[in-house]
């Protein structure tokens, strides 16, 4: 039997909800911290970040496209989208996306960086795809309410630094999260077992590659222009029909 549409939703109004109240502990944080805690926590972040991108990015080794080993198509995909997101003004027009919801809200100095930061890191990621597949098809929202009590726990670090951008980081996850769900019944047509499906693993992979750049970045050793790597995503399985289509 289908899950009705509010099962389908319910692990990303979880996810909405722990976000939420993240940002809202953050920013009561906000100012009471010591600056040396506050950059503790989102190190801590930052660093934990980097040992799930570094998961994902495993993927890689785990798929061909034909007789193309995984970790060049990866490697292509990284730079192909990130030349078409560079082209596109991808990180152009996610920053102005979070200047315009700063000035209507009156956000702080932060607030652009944690929307963008926020929505990248809670929004790429193999669960925020495998969970939204799996709660669309059945209803369970197990790996969604995983992936929300970790975003909820990184949300306070990231408000009490950034401040209220990272609570419209929402937006993204309801648009996107809830997008995937609504459609996995589509999806479940050419993906009928998705956690071990070839492209999802690539997509996984090269997810993981862009987590490491945010993580990266939250560490401040320098800047990766992430959002620019997001057409990769898309290119990704194109790029593995092609490999498996050519052999």
């Amino acid at each position: 039997m289908e899950p009705g549409l509010l099962n389908k939703l319910s692990g990303t109004l979880v996810n909405a909800l722990t976000v939420l109240l993240g940002t809202g502990l953050g920013l009561a944080l906000k100012g009471r911290l010591p600056e040396r805690m506050g950059r503790i926590m989102v190190q801590g972040v930052g660093l934990t970040t980097l040992f799930i991108g570094f998961g994902m990015a495993s993927a890689l080794n785990r798929t061909k496209g034909g007789a193309v080993d995984g970790v060049v198509l990866g490697l292509l995909a990284l730079v192909l989208g990130g030349l078409l997101g560079e082209w596109l003004g991808v990180e152009e027009g996610l920053e102005a996306l979070g200047e315009r919801l700063k000035r209507a809200f009156r956000g702080g100095g932060g607030f652009t960086e944690g929307f963008v930061a926020a929505s990248l890191l809670f929004c790429v990621g193999p669960m925020t795809l495998l969970g939204s597949i799996q709660n669309g098809l059945t209803g369970d929202a197990s790996l969604l309410v995983l992936k929300a009590t970790l975003d909820g726990l990184s949300s306070i670090a990231l408000a009490s630094t950034f401040g209220l951008g990272v609570g419209f980081s929402v937006l993204v996850i309801l648009l996107y999260q809830g997008g995937v769900a609504l459609l996995a019944g589509t999806l479940a047509q050419a993906l009928p077992d998705p956690a071990q499906d070839p492209r999802v693993l690539l997509v996984t992979g090269v997810g993981g590659l862009m987590v490491l750049g945010v993580g990266i970045n939250l560490l401040g050793l320098t800047k990766v222009r992430v959002a620019a790597f997001l057409p990769a995503l898309f290119l990704a399985p194109l790029l593995w029909a092609l490999a498996d289509w050519v052999s």
